[in-house]
């Protein structure tokens, strides 16, 4: 089925963050002044192995810029190369109200970012033999048995409702090729059902898969790529597999052994002052202002359903503990999380030709499809030339709604992240906290 007539699927314009398509409506928003960001609060020794020292200012001067011009509120990034720190900085403020500055240890709402840790612990039981890439989804998950499938509109407007051809494979589930919607865009009834549903917003995994299970597919599973609701199914496949709820999975096996002691689903009340508001653009107050929803609070009695797709939060030293595992080919101080060719096997691509990217995971900037592919739950940078990002080839990356980032560059050995806290921003401006940070890392790197 060409999706592109039929259903007009490709490139929906994104709604800003997974679980909450109102969050963004000017009464959820407290006007708090942006006027009073301060600046760096603190930098590292900045190593220069590798890396000119001109090009790392000029990094950590695109990074400060963002905060000074008013584009964020604040900003932390840490650059690795191998195992060293080759630079970090935390910029401005975690809170208008309380001036609270960023620093190392603020804990940031990582939204889509949570999809590779999720897909990690996928592969963990995938190691164990407890699944493989082409079995039928509905192995573990029968409530899928009889999945429909958007076929387009009816002469009378009402959608068109086939079955489907086959169930999504597992490998499918792992790469947004199963069809499944996410509510985050496009007009459809399956992304609309998302929405009214508030099937992002189920208490709990079981109900999620009863919700979706009645929700059509976008497109007969293998057809295409969207964006989609799958890691948080793929979370319950760690439940029904392990035997534990998904957040005890991750308690055990993931977290702990890599030392990610802030990174869960909600933030404990006695930590509570170290996460970060979060902001978006206000038309009417020509501003960032906070978004103080119910939805942005994570605490534990907010949380619904533990999402693997984008529930968890987590501190920049957590995150690059988890990269620092990625990049060593799956181990950390030690402890071996998945194997190297597990690694291997989740940044290689799957996507077929004739398939396009059109989301990174940030919500409302899209990615170039050119040159892009996409693993098991990671994207790939597969022609450096056609990207024109300047990374290696093989690069594994994604982002988080609230525009947080990171890149894995095996080739160059590094890894960067990025953590802000903004929805959507001024939509005049042109600042890419990810472009900006791309170039300038890579115009530093000098061997």
């Amino acid at each position: 089925m060409n999706t592109t007539e039929t259903t007009g699927l490709r490139r929906p314009k994104l709604i800003a963050g997974a679980c909450f398509a109102a969050l963004l409506a000017l009464g959820a928003c407290n006007p708090t002044s942006s006027e009073s960001a301060p600046a760096a609060v603190e930098q590292t020794e900045i190593h220069e192995s590798r890396f000119s020292a001109e090009g790392l200012q000029n990094l950590d001067d695109a990074m400060r810029q963002a905060v000074e011009s008013g584009e964020v509120i604040g900003l932390s990034y840490v650059l690795v190369s191998g195992e060293e720190e080759i630079a970090r900085n935390y910029f401005g403020l975690a809170s208008t109200q309380t001036n609270a500055p960023i620093q190392e240890d603020t804990i940031y709402r990582i939204y889509s970012m949570s999809k590779p840790i999720t897909g990690v612990a996928m592969m963990m039981l995938w190691e164990q033999g407890l699944w493989d890439l082409d079995d039928p989804v509905t192995d573990y998950i029968p409530e899928f048995e009889n999945l429909r499938v958007l076929d387009g509109v009816n002469e009378d407007g009402t959608p068109r409702l086939v079955d489907a051809n086959r169930p999504p494979t597992m490998r499918e589930v792992m790469s947004h090729q199963a069809g499944f919607a996410y509510g985050l865009g496009g007009t459809d009834i399956a992304n609309e059902a998302f929405r009214e549903r508030r099937i992002l917003r189920e208490p709990d995994l079981d109900s999620f898969i009863d919700a979706i299970a009645d929700v059509p597919l976008l497109f007969q599973p293998g057809d295409d790529w969207y964006y989609s609701a799958a890691v948080d199914v793929q979370g319950y496949i760690v439940e029904k597999l392990s035997g534990q709820s998904f957040g005890e999975f991750l308690d055990e096996n993931i977290f702990p052994p890599l030392g990610m002691d802030d990174t869960g689903f909600f933030v404990p009340e006695a930590d509570y002052d170290r996460l970060s508001d979060v902001f978006t653009f206000s038309p009417e107050y020509d501003r960032l202002v906070t978004v103080p929803t119910l939805e942005t609070r994570f605490r534990e009695d907010t949380v619904p359903m533990e999402s693997g797709g984008g529930g968890l939060v987590a501190t920049l030293d957590d995150y690059k503990n988890f990269c620092q595992m990625m990049l060593n080919g799956g181990e950390l101080n030690g402890h071996r999380i998945i194997r190297e060719d597990t690694v291997e096997l989740m940044r290689t691509n799957v996507l077929g030709p004739d398939m396009e990217l059109w989301s990174n995971g940030n919500a409302g900037r899209a990615t170039g499809a050119e040159g892009h592919g996409f693993g098991l739950d990671f994207g790939i940078v597969m022609d450096p030339s056609a990207t024109g990002t300047g990374q290696g080839p093989g690069t594994y990356y994604w982002g988080g709604a609230a525009g947080t980032w990171f890149w894995i560059d095996p080739a160059n050995d590094l890894y960067f992240i990025g953590m802000i806290q903004l929805f959507a921003g001024d939509p005049e401006s042109q600042f890419d906290p990810r472009g900006a940070s791309r170039e300038a890392v890579y115009d530093a790197l000098v061997e």
